[in-house]
């Protein structure tokens, strides 16, 4: 096999922290039985999961609630050729108890979009898995 020190894994704790850094990352989801990817912004709470905040009548809380989805962030930087990629799988449930919802209405996240009475969604982080490339300058 050949050994590569470029690239590495990542375990949860590195993959957590990584994801703490950037505000947006990718849901992985079926539609009408057909892969779909949608980027959005997020927060981590503080057990882990991932928290989106959208709109309540939306296909994408339609498609994912009470479904095991994939969630991925990532930064790359092309000069060096290095960066990372984490992806969080687990169920996806809308926040439905008012007092979570109060509480993250003051920690989790804001949507970009201007939404009307959003509701927040919250992906387990039952798996948690990432990798890391430390690449060099590329040749020119």
């Amino acid at each position: 096999m050949f050994q590569n020190d470029a690239f590495r894994a990542l375990d949860r704790h590195e993959c957590l922290r990584l994801l703490a850094k950037v505000p947006v990352g990718r849901v992985v989801y079926t539609r009408q039985a057909l892969p779909a990817v949608l980027p959005i912004n997020f927060a981590l709470d503080t057990d882990a999961s991932v928290l989106l905040h959208t709109s309540p009548d939306s296909d994408l809380v339609r498609a994912i609630d009470g479904v095991v989805v994939a969630f991925e962030a990532d930064e790359f930087d092309a000069a060096t050729r290095s960066g990372w990629s984490v992806v969080v799988t687990g169920r996806a449930t809308l926040v439905t108890d008012p007092v979570e919802n109060e509480r993250l209405s003051q920690i989790g996240p804001s949507s970009w979009m201007p939404l009307r009475d959003p509701v927040f969604v919250r992906i387990e982080s039952e798996m948690v898995t990432g990798r890391e490339l430390r690449g060099t300058r590329a040749a020119r």
